[in-house]
């Protein structure tokens, strides 16, 4: 497979061929930490400090990554107020909330998974006021 930047480039515009839609759905969406961020923001409006709390095992550099491929692909959207320093928030478009259901099902079978299996999770904590 190719970079997941390149891939997300490609499975933007449609330029891209695809075995089956599996594939292309990961081309856009694919990797641990790209979920992970829309699993959040299909909560609601996030900052970018508080996807930074709430998702404390990515790095900065991979965080800033996937925010950007995934507004790239037109399933988030970013907005600064401009300030010194900035106040940036991110939300799911209209094309990112409807992902909303698969994300659902992911978190319920996830849930799932973790009752079979005996996993533990363990939410970050909530930012203030959240």
């Amino acid at each position: 497979m190719a970079d997941s930047e390149e891939s997300t480039g490609a499975a933007a515009t449609g330029r891209q061929q695809y075995n089956c839609a599996v594939e292309l759905s990961l081309s856009v969406i694919g990797g641990k930490w790209a979920v992970v961020v829309l699993a959040h923001l299909k909560e609601g409006v996030h900052r970018y400090g508080a996807l930074r709390r709430r998702i404390p095992g990515v790095s900065e550099k991979v965080l800033v990554q996937r925010l950007r491929g995934l507004e790239a692909a037109g399933l988030v959207s970013r907005r600064s107020d401009g300030g010194v320093p900035p106040s940036v928030e991110y939300r799911l478009t209209a094309e990112g909330e409807s992902l909303v259901p698969v994300l659902e099902a992911l978190h319920a079978w996830g849930e799932g998974r973790a009752r079979r299996t005996g996993a533990r999770i363990v939410p970050a904590a909530a930012p203030p006021g959240a």
